[in-house]
């Protein structure tokens, strides 16, 4: 019977989809609100797009201290911990001054930095047999948390009357149910023991990590998280004040942001599964990357049907995070360098993908529309699709 696989915990699986929903809210919901900031703070595009590259910042720098948190606290403790201090970015929002917003942005990517490391190591820890399965639901999770802040801040902002501050902290809401949830899991008894960090960057010998960083199929993987975050963030940043640009209401601006995530969620569950049963993913990896470029492309020469458009961008958005985080799985020979290259694609395509709400916002500004901007994404789909090319053949890093 030993073939027999475990069945699925199911509380273990809502507190760590609870936990995956609370990663993208934060960022996500400044953008359906960023014209009523900028006009309350007078912020300039180039201004409003640091407050947007903030967190992905956050995301690239706090990307190796997750894993030293972990082997002091074990993983529930140190996911706990971060989710806390979500709640704290949350609560110093509601500040009425520039620095709380600037400063509560900064611990919320923080925050979030080490969830999105903490959460697959989790998920590589006690899923082992179900990792597509899980992998697919963390990810359309993320989808979903974005997909949820896009569609609903102006809304519920609209039905309570709260300013643009209170519709930013609304969301912490969920990241108290969030943390309450974790509350019992972290208070067990040395949660997780020994492999609470067993698998993580930096737990590994000297020799995974001198490896990854000079193999190019990881510097490819790399280049690709990168880039497939720079879009996805990007577009999550500026979507809604495109479409304002483009003539449209911020609602609708903000619900197209929501339809886009929403095609997210399909993109995110459905990849992974393909994706682990062929020994190359390029074929896989040039589809998404196409959609993306060609929605892009549209919403560029042909706004009047943006729905189209941005359903096909959030369809190769989605999957495409779904694929970089298989890559990291199935590009590594073991353990050791699972973690290192998966340390290395986040650490690095993090930092390397916060030029994207910046570079976006400056564009706007030197030209003072939105063609060259979504251009410079439709070049950043290009780039994806070369390292993809190379990321999906069928080899490992060693």
């Amino acid at each position: 019977m030993t073939g027999l696989r475990r069945p699925l915990g199911v509380g273990a699986v809502v507190a760590i989809v609870l936990a995956a929903l609370n990663l993208r809210p934060a960022v996500v919901a400044i953008s359906p609100l960023l014209g009523d900031i900028r006009a309350d703070e007078d912020l300039s595009a180039t201004a409003a797009g640091v407050l947007t590259t903030l967190p992905v910042l956050c995301f690239g720098l706090l990307a190796p201290v997750a894993p030293v948190l972990a082997r002091r606290w074990g993983l529930e403790r140190a996911l706990l911990a971060s989710l806390a201090a979500l709640c704290a970015g949350f609560a110093l929002r509601l500040v009425p001054d520039a620095w709380a917003l600037f400063a509560g942005t900064v611990v919320a990517g923080c925050a979030i930095g080490l969830g999105n490391v903490l959460l697959p190591a989790l998920i590589k820890r006690d899923f082992a047999d179900r990792i597509g399965l899980m992998t697919g639901l963390y990810s359309m999770a993320l989808s979903g948390g974005a997909a949820l802040a896009a569609g609903l801040t102006l809304p519920v902002a609209a039905a309570t009357g709260l300013d643009w501050r209170g519709a930013l902290a609304s969301w912490g809401v969920l990241a108290v149910v969030g943390a309450l949830v974790w509350v019992p899991r972290a208070l067990r008894p040395d949660p997780g023991g020994a492999s609470a960090f067993r698998g993580l960057p930096g737990a590994s010998p000297a020799g995974a990590r001198s490896a990854v960083w000079r193999s190019p199929l990881a510097w490819a993987v790399t280049v690709v998280m990168g880039m497939q975050s720079l879009s996805f963030y990007a577009v999550n940043a500026w979507l809604p004040e495109i479409m304002v640009g483009l003539g449209r209401t911020p609602e609708a601006g903000g619900w197209l942001l929501a339809l886009c995530n929403l095609a997210g969620i399909l993109g995110s569950f459905v990849t992974p599964v393909l994706a682990g049963r062929m020994p190359r993913q390029r074929g896989i990896g040039v589809v998404l990357v196409t959609l993306v470029g060609t929605g892009l492309l549209g919403l560029a020469l042909a706004p009047g049907a943006a729905p189209a458009w941005v359903v096909l961008v959030g369809l190769g958005q989605g999957g495409g995070i779904s694929l970089a985080l298989t890559l990291m799985a199935l590009r590594a020979r073991d353990a050791a360098h699972t973690s290192e290259l998966s340390g290395m694609a986040q650490s690095a395509g993090y930092l390397l993908a916060a030029g994207g709400p910046l570079g976006l916002g400056l564009a706007h500004d030197l030209t003072g529309a939105w063609l060259v901007p979504l251009l410079l994404l439709v070049a950043a789909a290009v780039v994806q699709g070369v390292a993809v090319w190379f990321a999906g053949r069928d080899a490992h890093v060693h």
